[in-house]
């Protein structure tokens, strides 16, 4: 796997995601409708022209998927037993189709599993940046990863 195991996260080391997305008007409108999220604000072009933004905003929580998402090929492919909670979650500025997104990850901490021997728990800090460098997503996230297998 690519993941990278439990004993393998050193606390403090930061990731720098090569890969990277340009969201579009398709991807705003097919995740919000998805999701039953009507909300005109992500969906209505005319609605969207008369706010303080003047164009639909990206749904965040589709920011908020890729970012994490972006961070998975680096860190946790098939080495995650899953997803624990999130926190700290930020969108300090807004996304617009046609943003190009990218993001890092640093290690915030490490701890072994108090309920599962072959696992522990590591801490993850996302931050996701447009082409112009602005932070528009931030959050932690707890998961549970494997531990390198006995053998």
């Amino acid at each position: 796997m690519a993941g990278l195991y439990y004993e393998e996260f050193e606390v403090g080391k930061e990731y720098e995601h090569p890969l990277s997305r340009t969201v579009t008007e398709h991807d705003n409108i097919s995740f919000s409708l998805m999701t039953m999220n009507p909300q005109p604000l992500h969906v209505d072009n005319h609605f969207s022209a008369g706010t303080e933004w003047g164009q639909p905003l990206f749904n965040s929580l589709y920011t908020l998927a890729i970012m994490i998402g972006m961070s998975v090929q680096d860190t946790t492919l098939g080495t995650t037993i899953g997803n624990l909670g999130m926190s700290d979650v930020r969108f300090p500025k807004p996304v617009f189709a046609g943003d190009t997104l990218r993001a890092r990850t640093r290690i915030v901490s490490k701890r072994e599993s108090a309920s599962r021997p072959t696992a522990g728990i590591v801490e993850f800090e996302h931050t996701c940046l447009n082409q112009r460098g602005d932070v528009v997503a931030s959050c932690r996230r707890t998961g549970m990863m494997h531990k390198r297998p006995v053998a």
